[in-house]
């Protein structure tokens, strides 16, 4: 396994000189967050670059990775500051595209469950820097998959139906571990009212074999600048769903202030059905507001504040983000830029 990591690391390395009309891209984003939860108090400061590199006109490379530092007391909550790394390799994959309704991908790839996993993680796309309560829900153990994965689309100007199936072996190597399983995902888009209806399976395979389904709703109306996405899911150990409501980036259509800044609000509840071991759900049934306003600054630059209020029979806390994100983007070429 090492020796096939280690291999699909140096064609990797080597094809950034053998690109042919399309040139490589680094992207991603950086951000300071800063997180009071209940009485602690921690910092990250984050890196997460994003790499593309078309390898002619039928394949592509894809990568993310997140780097972090936790900077909290010793004990959260007194003690002196401590720094802690964390790295993690999200996504490398190699994509296919086989005909305009199918892509393969191989490697390792971000499990396609529901739609947060996949569109809302990266720091400097999400409205609440906070993830959703049942987010653990279809993409333990680490939310990346090793193995296969083959998706599409195919639809008109009335309707359009996409699918995403997969499966993902058992890994224990470092920066590339996953869980075996296998899932799939079917979605609806209709375009003239701009609704997406999607539902979402996966089967567990590893130690404990079990089922987690789910659904997911989007629609963003014409007739007003909103975004309204939601999800629900359903595991052995419990079942939830959040529902997250932010006003559209309308900061190019105008230079007043208003139209600069985004507020945000969820709703989300969670149900415990029974104890499951590693599933990384709380312990009891939990409720959960939160409330948010972003400032999108030009340059990519974007300030972001939220309160939250979680509610549990066994105690009830405030959690407080405010951080900064900026997002960058830059070809590997001189000459990219075109």
């Amino acid at each position: 396994m090492r020796r096939l990591l280690g291999g699909v690391l140096f064609i990797v390395v080597c094809s950034v000189t053998l690109w042919s009309q399309d040139a490589p891209v680094i992207s991603g984003g950086a951000a300071w967050v800063t997180t009071k939860s209940g009485d602690a108090t921690f910092h990250q400061p984050i890196l997460s670059p994003v790499l593309a590199l078309p390898l002619g006109s039928k394949l592509l490379v894809e990568a993310r990775g997140d780097l972090r530092w936790l900077i909290a007391r010793e004990n959260f909550t007194s003690g002196s500051y401590q720094s802690t790394f964390f790295g993690t390799l999200e996504y490398l994959q190699l994509d296919y595209l086989v005909h305009p309704n199918l892509t393969i991908t191989a490697g390792r790839f971000l499990t396609p469950f529901g739609i947060y996993n996949e569109r809302l993680t990266p720091v400097w796309i999400r409205n609440l820097q906070e993830v959703p309560i049942i987010f653990t829900i279809g993409t333990r153990t680490t939310g990346s998959s090793d193995g296969v994965m083959l998706r599409g689309a195919k639809g008109n100007d009335d309707i359009q139906l996409n699918y995403t199936t997969y499966f993902s072996a058992s890994s224990t190597v470092n920066k590339f571990e996953s869980a075996r399983s296998a899932g799939f995902r079917l979605g609806t888009f209709l375009p003239q009212s701009r609704v997406e209806l999607g539902l979402s399976y996966q089967r567990f395979l590893q130690s404990q074999h079990f089922d987690s389904y789910g659904a997911h709703f989007a629609w963003q109306p014409w007739s007003a600048p909103v975004d309204l996405k939601a999800e629900y899911a359903h595991a052995p150990g419990g079942h939830g769903y959040w529902i997250e409501a932010a006003l559209r980036d309308t900061s190019l259509s105008g230079e007043s202030i208003l139209h600069h800044l985004q507020p945000v609000a969820r709703v989300q509840q969670f149900w415990r059905i029974k104890p499951f071991a590693g599933d990384s759900l709380p312990g009891v049934d939990t409720q959960q507001l939160d409330l948010g306003l972003n400032v999108l600054l030009p340059k990519e630059v974007r300030l972001t504040g939220s309160y939250g209020r979680r509610f549990t029979d066994a105690v009830d806390q405030n959690n407080w983000n405010i951080g900064v994100t900026y997002r960058f983007l830059f070809p590997l070429t001189l000459g990219g830029s075109r």
